[in-house]
């Protein structure tokens, strides 16, 4: 799987919130300032190429949809980032997390619980 551009990003965002649309209906979920049609139109087709969108012409309208799901491109993003700035390690997401203060008290309950989770399910795995 190719790694996406930003302007890439916004419209695979735009197209796996509404699952089908036309060039128009992507421009029609973008902010502001608009880009030209054409510069869109061009992103859609780059990522057709790319294989992360298909098509499915009606006359001289093309309807794209999404070919990779959300959650695999968000899997192959986040270990992407994760080995980009935090050495590959969980552990230092989780400490730059707890540092910068981006978790509060119910997320780090809720953290605590799924880690406790895996713990049980690991050592219910080695018996």
């Amino acid at each position: 799987m190719e790694e996406l551009t930003k302007n890439e990003e916004v419209i695979m965002h735009i197209l796996w919130k509404i699952e089908r649309g036309t060039v128009r209906d992507v421009m029609a979920h973008m902010p502001e300032p608009l880009p030209p049609y054409t510069t869109v139109s061009s992103i859609v087709r780059l990522l057709e190429k790319k294989g992360y969108i298909g098509h499915k012409a009606y006359g001289k309208t093309h309807e794209y949809f999404p070919e990779v799901p959300k959650s695999a491109y968000r899997k192959k993003a986040f270990n992407a980032f994760l080995k980009n700035y935090f050495e590959g390690s969980a552990k230092k997401v989780v400490s730059f997390l707890v540092k910068e203060k981006n978790l509060d008290t119910e997320e780090a309950e809720e953290i605590k619980k799924m880690i406790d989770q895996f713990e049980q399910e690991q050592n219910s795995d080695k018996k």
